[in-house]
């Protein structure tokens, strides 16, 4: 992805002053993200759900960042450094594919991005490749409304619908 560095640091500064105000991780701790799980943070951005995430998973756990943008991995480079989370490992999303290893994720929340996903398709594949079988996927809306993602969602094949939150919905892998 070809990101302008002014325009996506813009939003990183944005994404600080919310996070004075909201915790952003306070929303995985409903997730169900155990000690010793595997968690994918698709689409993690600058990474404002990592300390969270990496602190729920524990020192056994794991935590995958995965995105399309070098910008964003950047952050989350210096967040692990500068926080010392030690079980965060980024991943560079590239042609539909981000390269984590299958089957190994316990869950995968993809926050604050699904209405961005072009081939709903391929991202569902993807993320299907990656969940264990008993995996759960955790989507936000974004910035579409709830039809637009229930929609996309009942259009693959590879999920199930297993509850509605506000904001999200919860997936479970179909087993075939």
């Amino acid at each position: 992805m070809n990101d302008s560095p002014f325009a996506y640091n813009l939003m990183v500064t944005t994404y600080r002053i919310e996070d004075i105000f909201h915790r952003p991780g306070r929303q995985l701790e409903g997730f169900g993200i155990r000690e010793g799980d595997t968690g994918v943070d698709y689409g993690c951005g600058p990474g404002r759900y990592l300390k969270t995430a990496s602190h729920l998973v524990g020192a056994r756990g794991r935590v995958y960042a995965a995105d399309v943008s070098l910008i964003a991995l950047e952050h989350v480079q210096k967040r692990i450094q500068k926080e010392c989370l030690t079980n965060i490992v980024p991943y560079l999303i590239a042609d539909d594919a981000c390269g984590i290893p299958g089957g190994c994720a316990d869950v995968i929340y993809a926050l604050d991005m699904f209405h961005r996903i072009g081939e709903p398709g391929a991202f569902f594949t993807e993320l299907r490749r990656i969940i264990k079988p008993a995996g759960t996927l955790y989507l936000k809306d974004g910035r579409q409304t709830r039809r637009a993602t229930l929609e996309k969602v009942q259009a693959s094949p590879l999920w199930d619908i297993a509850e509605e939150k506000p904001g999200y919905v919860v997936l479970q892998p179909q087993m075939h």
